[in-house]
């Protein structure tokens, strides 16, 4: 593995920190928590401490707020091309981005789908009209994005989509449901795959005959139910489309490339996880001083001081395998099985950090959010529950599993 950096990435990092350095205190003290514990180290943190609808409402305009910030300083969308106000970021770069935003525990931001997996693919597949439209609101928080890929009946296959888009004349009518769209209620706009031949399920070829589309979310015949989880929020939803009318304009690309589209992102070379390890090798060390003044005892379990420091070891393999992921990218080598580990390392890490958490707080620990004597007010209590979504999304582990072991013996037998 390479862990040096070029004289660019350490500029481009150098850069990152001087300007999080300057505007993250202002900002920070501007949209602080109300009423926050002053010796709470994540009382600044954006949601921090907020519950209800007024809370929710309050967390959605500061993280807007910090995107805007970002976008000034051209620190929004650093993977997008220079000519959107981006910074063309490399890999290595995009996982520099990462990991300074954990280790700066900055604010998340309000049009995360959007930067991240649809402004990418209306770059590289809309029309120049398609992009003024379209890339600027992204980029300031104006205007909210979701993504529709998932549907009840297709499982972990996104090939078995069933909700179609049937040309009739101008339009598209659309008729189906989308499943576990985050967001959804509060975007303007949605980036989604949809059947445009629903023919090819009976020749053979579901990959094909699928479209991508730029759908208006105040359209008539759509409707979002948000779905409550098991924390109790509403951030996923159903999105049920009802002889819908979308504009042919706002299909992204040709007909039947939608497959094409969807991989503009999902098969874009990414360390997802470079920030992440920072992010979890910081949970650990908070949930260590945590239980030091909760439940000190469980700090000198022998079994517990064995599984802490198996989690150390996790991340730090899971901080290893970014990098020689980003090796293998700057030799112009795939980068396999490396992503997919770690992102089965994520899952792993984050699901058994929660429950290592409560068994070090004791019985305190299966307090949740609100409860008179909740270690950190509940917040990992809260995590048990919502860490079991990690299974699932970004891929769902079983699948990652299949996809690894057979592409692994495919090249065993190719090897021999």
């Amino acid at each position: 593995m390479d862990f040096s950096l070029s004289v660019e990435d350490v500029a481009f990092r150098d850069e990152l920190r001087a300007w999080l350095a300057k505007e993250m205190p202002a900002f920070l003290e501007e949209w602080s928590v109300p009423d926050a514990d002053p010796d709470d180290e994540d009382a600044d943190e954006v949601g921090d401490g907020e519950t209800g609808a007024e809370g929710f409402d309050r967390t959605q305009e500061r993280r807007r707020a910090w995107q805007r910030l970002l976008d000034e300083g051209r620190w929004a969308a650093v993977n997008w091309p220079v000519e959107w106000n981006g910074r063309a970021a490399t890999p290595t770069q995009n996982a520099i981005y990462s990991e300074e935003m954990a280790r700066a525990r900055a604010p998340g931001i309000y049009n995360a789908n959007g930067i991240w997996q649809i402004g990418p693919m209306i770059i590289t597949w809309g029309t120049e009209e398609q992009k003024a439209r379209w890339l600027p609101t992204i980029l300031s928080g104006e205007e909210h994005w979701c993504q529709g890929f998932s549907e009840p009946e297709a499982g972990s296959d996104l090939a078995n989509m069933r909700t179609t888009a049937i040309l009739d004349g101008d339009h598209y009518v659309v008729n189906g449901q989308k499943t576990w769209c985050s967001s959804a209620h509060l975007a303007r706009w949605g980036l989604f795959l949809l059947r445009t031949d629903p023919t090819a399920f009976e020749r053979g070829v579901k990959h094909e005959g699928i479209t991508a589309f730029v759908i208006d979310m105040t359209t008539p015949g759509i409707e979002c139910r948000p779905i409550r989880d098991l924390t109790g929020d509403t951030m996923l939803n159903d999105v049920f489309f009802t002889d819908a009318r979308i504009p042919v304009e706002h299909r992204l690309g040709g007909e039947g490339e939608g497959w094409q589209v969807a991989m503009t992102t999902l098969g874009h070379e990414r360390v997802g996880t470079a920030g992440l390890s920072v992010s979890m090798a910081t949970d650990l060390r908070r949930v260590i001083s945590l239980a030091a003044s909760e439940n000190p005892d469980a700090l000198r379990d022998p079994a517990l001081r064995d599984r802490l420091a198996g989690a150390f070891m996790e991340i730090e393999l899971t901080r290893l395998l970014n990098y020689r992921a980003l090796t293998k990218i700057s030799q112009g080598l795939p980068n396999w099985p490396e992503v997919p580990l770690a992102k089965l390392q994520w899952s792993s890490i984050a699901q058994n950090l929660a429950e290592l958490a409560l068994d070090l707080f004791g019985p305190a620990g299966v307090l949740g959010p609100g409860a008179a004597g909740a270690p950190d007010d509940g917040r990992w209590a809260r995590n048990y529950a919502w860490q079991r979504y990690t299974s699932i999304g970004a891929g769902a582990t079983e699948i990652q599993k299949n996809i690894i072991s057979k592409k692994a013996l495919k090249s065993a037998r190719a090897a021999r």
